[in-house]
């Protein structure tokens, strides 16, 4: 009770005083209250949020550092200004990168701290045919400031055979490392229906533990985050005969790179003989990645057969002292033979990448019985042309360099499917859904109107309606759901029941005057007969989709139980009050 200005006193209607002290609809209001802190709903935020930052970039040497996987949304580190230049969205992010400068630092200031960059220098190396050649002979010797123009040539020639000549340009600043998206205006969860990437769904060879499943998709993460792809869900699942399988959703890659990455087993062995001296994984401690130590090789180049070419790439690894003093054991037992000038041991050390032998290299004389370390990799990639050979031998270089960092899968994964989606369509069909959303509810509104011709009836089903979406987005924000189209689904037939539900129990309590079925108590235990009966009827149908399908049916399944359940519980017992207090006397 309040007083106004002129000793009026401002007293709560007593029906609304009913209503809010009452502890279903307070329980209801506390739920909603608790739902919106979960979903700290921010319309006007800026910035880009960071989705990934690639290994040894600018931005990772900086310190900044990829968000953990886990990591609500309105949680994750937001871009809001690059070089005093304010970054409001995608655009405006790349128009500051574009403005970016060689010999400069770069201040890159987010939400959380402010970090200061030195951008490397972008250095594109083009391989030269013969005729390409030719035309840049006489500038040979250039070797000028680097702004975007022809800054040297390498021309180098062993007794052999030539080695591809390549061509460096400069092209600005190297890629500062991060990948960004808008940032996010809650902490719910977009699934690659809504946000776009690959989804692979991959079944190991044989029947497999739990154990073992957990170390398979252990090393799936790390190979995908070495190869810069850190905004991903790699999950088990089963299906309803029990087959086991393994989902793995990464956005903003491409089908080509999960299936180098993630289906191949990528087992590494290098053998002399029949003794593995060592393997990919725990025995290599380094594995250069640099052009220093890393790239085509020098001493071999490419060479033309038949209508192919083959070029070979060179890098150097760092083994661990046990595979070192492995590989010492097997090649003490080998004897030394001469070759012209040259002596090698008499077996050779066999290169295998899923069981299939990739290369096979001479052992110096001078590494047998030697605990060595360091030890040169080499391999070749083939194509209709010189430069095509060049480019295939380099992302040949690099996915093993992965494997090799990584480890193999323990087991072998077949591909079941494969999906990719874009994110435009996903953008496209979530305002889609908003909007069919929104005009569903309005004629929903508009025939309980013209059924009850009540206001007191149509009012308080729409407000429940919409609390019951606030409440279901609520919990799938604290528990770190995915929306993705399955779940959307999901929340439609949880509203529709739940709009249902609230029709059985306003017909049971008009009814109940008609009949002269004065206990309230009645009319209601009377409705949650049905409302009960329709619930469990609903939860054990969708029980079985949690597994079917290997789980690609969870979200649906998943969304419908907690939104049947939350309206069962919760808000079909404060809409029975608020129609209690509203329609009585």
């Amino acid at each position: 009770m309040l007083k106004g200005r002129k000793g009026r006193r401002i007293t709560m209607h007593p029906k609304a005083k009913k209503i809010f002290t009452n502890f279903r609809v307070i329980i209801f209001l506390i739920a909603i209250v608790l739902s919106l802190i979960a979903i700290r709903p921010n319309p006007v935020r800026e910035g880009v949020a960071i989705r990934s930052v690639i290994a040894n970039s600018s931005a990772n040497l900086a310190g900044i550092q990829s968000p953990k996987p886990n990591l609500p949304p309105m949680s994750r580190e937001v871009i809001t200004a690059i070089n005093s230049r304010e970054v409001i969205d995608i655009d405006s992010f790349d128009a500051a990168i574009s403005k970016l400068r060689l010999n400069s630092t770069v201040q890159v200031a987010t939400n959380k701290q402010t970090y200061y960059l030195k951008p490397k220098e972008k250095i594109r190396t083009t391989v030269l045919n013969e005729t390409e050649w030719r035309t840049i002979e006489g500038v040979r010797e250039i070797n000028e400031t680097r702004n975007g123009t022809l800054v040297s040539v390498n021309k180098t020639f062993s007794s052999r055979v030539e080695v591809p000549k390549t061509l460096e340009i400069s092209e600005g600043i190297e890629d500062l490392g991060l990948r960004v998206y808008q940032a996010p205006k809650s902490n719910l969860r977009k699934g690659l229906d809504l946000e776009g990437g690959t989804r692979v769904l991959l079944q190991p060879e044989k029947k497999i533990s739990k154990n073992e499943l957990e170390n398979i998709i252990a090393v799936m993460s790390e190979r995908l985050n070495v190869y810069g792809l850190s905004d991903l869900i790699i999950r088990e699942a089963s299906d309803l005969e029990g087959n086991q399988y393994v989902v793995a959703e990464i956005a903003g890659a491409t089908q080509e790179e999960v299936k180098e990455l993630i289906a191949k087993q990528g087992k590494f062995e290098a053998k002399v003989g029949n003794s593995t001296v060592f393997r990919g994984g725990d025995d290599i401690t380094f594995v250069c990645r640099t052009p220093d130590c890393a790239g085509l090789d020098p001493n071999v180049g490419c060479q033309a057969s038949g209508k192919e070419w083959f070029c070979r790439f060179r890098f150097s690894i760092i083994l661990s002292p046990e595979a070192a003093r492995m590989q010492a054991s097997v090649t003490d037992k080998l004897s030394v033979v001469s070759e012209g000038r040259s002596q090698y041991l008499n077996e050779s050390i066999a290169l295998f990448l899923d069981d299939k032998e990739v290369d096979l290299l001479r052992i110096g004389a001078e590494l047998k019985g030697s605990a060595e370390t360091n030890i040169q990799i080499t391999g070749s990639g083939a194509g209709i042309s010189q430069q095509e050979a060049a480019i295939n031998s380099l992302q040949s270089m690099k996915r093993l360099q992965t494997i090799l960092i990584t480890g193999s899968l323990p087991y072998k994964l077949n591909i079941v499917k494969i999906d990719t989606i874009s994110p435009l369509l996903g953008k496209e069909f979530l305002n889609n859904a908003m909007f069919s959303g929104l005009l569903a509810l309005a004629a929903v509104s508009l025939l309980i109107l013209l059924r009850y011709r009540k206001l007191q009836v149509a009012i308080p089903i729409v407000i429940t309606s919409l609390s019951e979406l606030v409440i279901l987005l609520g919990v799938a924000s604290l528990i770190g759901w995915n929306l993705d189209l399955a779940a959307i689904a999901g929340i439609i037939i949880a509203i529709g029941t739940g709009v249902d539900h609230q029709i059985v129990i306003s017909d049971e309590t008009l009814r109940g005057e008609v009949k002269r079925i004065f206990n309230w108590k009645e009319r209601v235990q009377g409705a949650f007969f049905i409302i009960m009966g329709a619930y469990l009827t609903t939860t054990a149908a969708m029980a079985p989709l949690l597994f079917a399908g290997a789980g690609l049916l969870k979200g649906f399944a998943l969304t419908t139980i907690i939104g049947v359940t939350i309206g069962v519980f919760i808000t079909r017992p404060a809409f029975a009050k608020i129609i209690e207090v509203l329609l009585k006397d």
